[in-house]
């Protein structure tokens, strides 16, 4: 990268590592944060906040350090966690009942949305797939994305199809006082369709899938891992008995990181 777009990038991330901190410590220790949201959608945000404080802000600025020495994978790990804060601000700033932290969901939305735009610029202006050795599973990953989507996809359309057809809203929606559920909003017009594409774009081995490939890997590993939290924090405020679906949960972000392994070690030490 640039020098000057890397000055950009490491102010950019800074800001947000600040603001998330300083959101996620006000979620967990502040117990007025969540009181005009449901009980289960509190405990889910605590749930995430823990993730995020002791697992996101790490991870995203040990990246950023090694991104900074040149290290190619903490390049990819570090865009994949800046899409995985796009993503889960967009439902804090549009799910999360108005709270003293509105503004800071928004600003932290905000310098993730635009360190993930440079970050992918960036990218996307690199010889990327030539980074990669033969032995890339590109298949595997691709057919694994696209399996990811048309499960999530079922998942989604199970609960909103049948409310559509009795003129009724999903339960998620109605349980948490919701408009909409902005996690099926982003999911079906935004996140599910990019999977399938970048599953497409690497089954070609186009240069922008090569790119969205270990970023996707590393949202949905982080993201499994902040669903398992939500189920635990549940559980301990026996909002819920049921664990299972934590196990599914665990069982994707083992998957997911092992081809993330695999896909990521065929990366060519000099290029």
């Amino acid at each position: 990268m640039e020098n000057r777009n890397l000055k950009i990038l490491r102010i950019l991330t800074l800001s947000l590592a600040v603001c998330l901190a300083v959101v996620s410590l006000y979620g967990v220790f502040v117990p007025s944060t969540y009181e005009r949201d449901a009980a289960s959608m509190a405990a889910q945000g605590i749930g995430q906040d823990i993730v995020n404080l002791f697992f996101v802000l790490p991870l995203l600025l040990l990246t950023l350090i090694f991104m900074l020495k040149g290290s190619k994978v903490a390049t990819f790990i570090f865009g994949g966690t800046l899409f995985y804060l796009l993503y889960s601000f967009v439902i804090y700033s549009f799910g999360v009942h108005f709270n003293n932290l509105f503004l800071l969901y928004c600003l932290t939305l905000g310098l993730s949305f635009y360190a993930f735009v440079l970050t992918l610029y960036e990218l996307s202006h690199m010889e990327v797939q030539g980074w990669f050795g033969d032995r890339t599973p590109v298949r595997s990953v691709g057919i694994f994305l696209i399996i990811i989507s048309a499960m999530f996809y079922l998942l989604w359309l199970k609960d909103i199809i049948p409310a559509i057809l009795i003129d009724s809203v999903p339960q998620t929606v109605s349980d948490y006082k919701l408009l909409v559920n902005p996690v099926h909003v982003l999911d079906l017009a935004i996140v599910l369709p990019g999977l399938i594409i970048t599953a497409i774009l690497l089954l070609k081995k186009r240069r922008l899938g090569y790119i969205l490939a270990p970023i996707s890997l590393v949202f949905i590993i982080i993201l499994a891992i902040a669903l398992i939290a939500m189920v635990l924090v549940l559980q301990a405020r026996d909002i819920t008995d049921d664990i299972s679906i934590a196990g599914i949960f665990v069982i994707l972000a083992i998957i997911s990181s092992i081809f993330l392994f695999l896909f990521l070690r065929n990366i060519k030490i000099r290029t």
